[in-house]
């Protein structure tokens, strides 16, 4: 335990560059409405992925899985959590100025039922609107934690898989409890794997 408090009092002035996330977020909530105009890209293989409420349980892991993720990289790689880091700030501000000028919306289905699982997908699709969807921010952050997971140091296997295991169920949750459609997934992990190889990679990261 002692260790643990020396390494966050050693790594806190790297990790205070986290809080660059929740501040340029805040565009989330200005940019999350239909004032704008909106666009559909609903596609038939769309139509075919079905609804399925558990998944919303890994949708919401997406929110520690990023901060414990990033905490993770500071403490093991400084190297990796600079460059993932900035692949998502950066990637945040892309999508931003992406929903300003092309909002799309997602198409979401009525939620029967009175269990728990029922009551938290209708809270969620509550809390957040339909919009802000291409490129998806849940799967283009999700993404850049599990390519930066790939670089960490030799010894690191346990973690690599655990990391990319919840990756994959935070963006197929995506899918499946109907808060994006595929398009939003693919052009996500597109600009996330462009950032992170060609702009976060080739800077020099002391």
């Amino acid at each position: 335990m002692e260790n643990v408090i020396k390494n966050f009092r050693k790594n806190m002035l790297y990790l205070s560059l986290m809080i660059a996330i929740p501040i340029i977020n805040i565009a989330y909530g200005l940019l999350d409405n239909s004032s704008r105009g909106y666009y559909m890209l609903v596609m038939n293989v769309d139509r075919r992925v079905p609804f399925v409420k558990q998944f919303i349980i890994a949708y919401w892991m997406w929110y520690p899985f990023i901060i414990i993720s990033l905490i993770f990289f500071c403490f093991k790689s400084r190297k990796v959590y600079y460059k993932v880091l900035f692949t998502i700030i950066l990637g945040m501000i892309i999508c931003y100025i992406v929903y300003f000028f092309f909002q799309t919306t997602v198409p979401r289905p009525a939620v029967y039922g009175s269990d728990i699982l029922s009551d938290f997908v209708r809270d969620t699709y509550k809390i957040d609107k339909p919009f802000n969807c291409l490129p998806s921010i849940h799967v283009l952050t999700t993404y850049a934690v599990m390519r930066g997971s790939l670089e960490l140091p030799y010894g690191q296997a346990k973690s690599k898989i655990f990391i990319c295991v919840i990756g994959i169920l935070i963006i197929l949750s995506t899918q499946f409890v109907k808060q994006h459609v595929i398009m939003d997934l693919v052009t996500a992990v597109i600009l996330g794997e462009m950032i992170y190889k060609y702009i976060a990679r080739r800077l020099y990261w002391s």
